[in-house]
């Protein structure tokens, strides 16, 4: 018997089969599609292609070989000799025994990480199954660039792909139900964010429920109640994600919810429907939790440690996430309003890129940093940051408040000017 089972070879699923593999544990791992799941061939990576490329046709010319040269990585990483790569959809045939689709073949583990992702969560609208309308894989695989492109969804794939199309010359219209866009991010930084990509040409409808899709067009009611049009080209469904869950998961005796995903405790093992269930956990997207594929991956790592018995300080609730949209957006912890509704006593303290050096040097004055923390400049708490290489701040932003620092630790660590990481220091 094997030591551990994993269902999925997404970022989750292939670094959770690394770090088992060298950790001296037996692996085998399943995967129905390409190896490296949603996130590297039709999410993060292509989607990274295109912002940092200056036109469609380059886009798709560079996504030709990242792509490829990417997957081909994982795959040497899945060739590791304790680990199997069985490239079959996997099902479960009782608690510790999947049956691969294809082949027939059965394998037990006493272990088995369930790391099947997610997918596209679709509105129940009429016309939703429109030949124009399409998901975030459906954009990705266009070979034409639309001359109109209808964004249903100001969420981070929304937004993402609202301002890569509108730089590469298409006309992009957002429509959002709720009254702003992001609504994990700071509501200051997300309004800038927004009005910035105004200027750019985007048009932003908020706070409107798409009714219809029909003849070429999205039909909404706006905030007034009235209904609108508008048409388009391409319409693309950016309303979320859903957990990816199968039907013979219920033959391991857990519990899964398909909107919510599989239930999980603090350690990522999964709940039973009765009795005890020993051995089964999931990670990633499937359990609802974090949708971020850093998420998965320290997820699995922490299910590791868990089955070798070893302690680790993960803090799986300091969870850094990243918009990259131009200017960029990220963040870490909660936003201000987060902590004024949960009670919490805090500080906040801004800054602005206008009065960076590198900034200005650099012509990427747009942008803001906003950190809280505890009072009298105390530990901190959270960065919402929005700007050039945004991203690179908020991270090292998560190691302060990973490591429990102040504040004032912050402004009293030496940073190298001319730098962008001076505005979080220059806070007020």
């Amino acid at each position: 018997m094997n030591d551990l089972i994993i269902i999925g070879a997404g970022p989750g699923g292939y670094r959770t089969a690394e770090y088992a593999a060298k950790a001296g544990l037996k692996v085998v791992i399943f995967e129905g599609a390409e190896v490296g799941g949603t996130c590297l061939n039709v999410g993060c990576i292509p989607t990274k292609t295109y912002v940092h490329s200056s036109s469609f046709a380059e886009a798709r010319e560079r996504l030709a070989t990242v792509v490829p040269g990417l997957r081909a990585g994982v795959e040497g990483i899945l060739s590791h000799p304790n680990i199997t790569l069985v490239k079959e959809k996997a099902q479960f045939v009782d608690a510790k025994t999947v049956q691969a689709s294809t082949s027939g073949e059965t394998w037990s583990a006493d272990n088995i990480i369930i790391a099947t992702g997610s997918e596209s969560k679709m509105i129940p609208v009429p016309g939703i199954d429109g030949a124009n309308v399409v998901d975030s894989t459906g954009l990705l695989n266009l070979d034409t660039l639309p001359g109109k492109l209808c964004i249903i969804g100001a969420g981070v794939i929304g937004m993402e792909f609202a301002s890569v199309f509108n730089r590469f010359g298409t006309e992009v219209t957002v429509i959002e139900f709720l009254k702003e866009c992001l609504p994990a991010l700071d509501a200051d930084i997300a309004k800038r964010l927004r009005k910035q990509m105004e200027k750019e040409g985007i048009t932003f409808n908020m706070q409107c429920g798409v009714k219809e899709i029909a003849d070429g067009k999205v039909f909404f009611d706006n905030k007034k109640g009235q209904t609108e049009s508008v048409e388009a080209d391409v319409i693309l469904v950016a309303t979320g994600r859903k957990p990816r869950v199968q039907p013979d998961f219920a033959k391991a005796g857990f519990v899964c919810d398909e909107r919510k995903g599989i239930t999980v405790d603090d350690d990522f093992k999964v709940l039973p429907i009765e009795g005890k269930l020993e051995g089964v956990y999931a990670i990633g997207d499937v359990n609802g939790r974090q949708m971020l594929a850093h998420a998965a991956e320290m997820q699995g790592i922490h299910v590791v440690n868990h089955i070798l018995g070893k302690e680790d300080g993960i803090r799986l609730d300091v969870m850094p996430a990243a918009i990259f949209t131009e200017p960029e957006a990220a963040c870490v912890g909660p936003s201000e309003d987060q902590l004024k509704a949960d009670g919490i006593q805090f500080e906040c303290h801004k800054s602005f890129y206008r009065a960076n050096g590198k900034a200005m040097s650099m012509g990427k004055t747009e942008g803001m940093v906003k950190l809280c923390c505890e009072p009298d400049e105390g530990k901190l708490l959270s960065a919402h940051i929005y700007g050039a290489h945004a991203a690179d701040l908020v991270q090292e932003m998560t190691a302060y408040i990973t490591l429990g620092a102040t504040l004032r630790q912050l402004r009293e660590t030496v940073h190298i000017h001319p730098t962008l990481s001076e505005v979080l220091i220059e806070v007020n």
